[in-house]
């Protein structure tokens, strides 16, 4: 990301214009601030285009500059802008492999073949097409070619394509909603819960209707149960929900209904459930099937008092890992020689061996300097 500057930017695609009527984009002055969002809006005709073609360096523009970062760009080329633009509709080589699309920009750029190789690779694993590498392109879905169109020749913090859905296309997990409905008619349901428990929740688990329902206790769930499947957890003060999402604090009253995206699995979701009691339970019994489009719910004697559908983001979410930064502890220093470059770096704690007192000391030091 780069903060983009437009200093007295315009353009007209007439040799010598001499009118403002004459210019496709008028003067600009404006900066995009890096990590906020902006939208370029107006009618058929009126510059939008041209700008991106002008940022992208696609298009000279007749007056004024681009800023990134305060670099003046304006006559860059595009491949030195480190900028990539997606167009509305995929530009994809049907006759090509995926591996061959990803490949083509790079070998246009005289790239070595080293590093086309592995940069393709990295392209490949980040956008999740790592098994389509030798598939033609010919097949692949809208959302498989747009993702290929993206030619990243360096990496960047994140990438958002079709954010506003112009292409016909399935949505992708993240982009739907975690909600009722979700788990509402399956054909089996995992259900968390103690033996005291089920007799209270068991009113709202039948009113989902779901054909094949197993129960387990919250100590004999596996981690593969977890990871492959959608379940429900009756009660909020349970260990396998200061586990997924940290302690909750209960209810006093009524009944709570939150659907959570399963964090072990995009396509899963978990509901997370209480009820004050059997009776509050069966209020509610006969009234769920009516709500199974919200995220969030809660009844107080049978009556809805609140409801919400969680947000999600728009678009195909890509993101771009850049290569992990690491100290090297390559020579013997002091602790407060080392402190400042622990101050200025983000740090990831993997892992420590113990074998002396001393190490514990020394680890002590550390946390108290960076902590004082």
């Amino acid at each position: 990301m780069a903060k983009i500057t437009l200093d007295n930017l315009a353009h007209s695609y007439l040799p010598n214009p001499g009118h403002e009527n004459d210019f496709a984009l008028k003067e600009l002055n404006h900066d995009w601030i890096d990590g906020e969002a902006y939208a370029l809006l107006g009618a058929s005709g009126c510059g939008k285009s041209t700008l991106l073609n002008i940022i992208s360096g696609l298009l000279q523009p007749s007056q004024g500059r681009i800023l990134f970062n305060d670099v003046d760009v304006t006559h860059a080329p595009t491949a030195e802008r480190n900028i990539a633009q997606v167009f509305q509709f995929p530009v994809v080589y049907d006759t090509m492999t995926v591996r061959d699309n990803l490949a083509f920009p790079l070998r246009n750029r005289g790239a070595d073949a080293s590093y086309i190789a592995s940069r393709v690779q990295q392209i490949a694993q980040m956008i999740g097409m790592e098994d389509e590498l030798n598939r033609k392109a010919r097949g692949l879905t809208a959302n498989a070619k747009e993702k290929i169109s993206l030619q990243l020749d360096e990496p960047v913090n994140k990438v958002v394509i079709d954010e506003n859905y112009a292409l016909m296309r399935q949505l992708t997990p993240e982009e739907i909603p975690p909600v009722l409905s979700g788990i509402m008619g399956r054909d089996k349901l995992i259900v968390v819960a103690t033996a005291r428990e089920r007799a209270r929740y068991k009113p709202l688990v039948d009113a989902l209707g779901v054909k094949n329902i197993a129960y387990v206790t919250p100590d004999k769930i596996t981690f593969t149960q977890m990871k492959e499947n959608s379940f429900l957890i009756a009660g909020y003060d349970n260990t396998i929900v200061n586990m997924l999402f940290g302690k909750q604090a209960i209810p006093k009253e009524g009944v709570r209904i939150k659907v959570y995206k399963n964090p072990y699995n995009a396509k899963e979701r978990i509901v997370l459930l209480h009820a004050k009691n059997k009776a509050e339970a069966k209020a509610v019994q006969l009234k769920i099937s009516h709500y199974g489009k919200y995220s969030e719910l809660a009844f107080k004697n049978g009556q809805n008092t609140y409801k919400a559908i969680a947000e999600t983001g728009n678009g195909i979410l890509v993101f771009s890992r850049p290569s992990t930064r690491v100290l090297r502890p390559d020579m013997l220093t002091t602790v407060d020689d080392i402190m400042p470059k622990l101050f200025a770096s983000r740090i990831i704690y993997i892992g420590e061996k113990h074998d002396k007192f001393a190490h514990h000391i020394n680890q002590l030091q550390i946390i108290k300097k960076m902590h004082v």
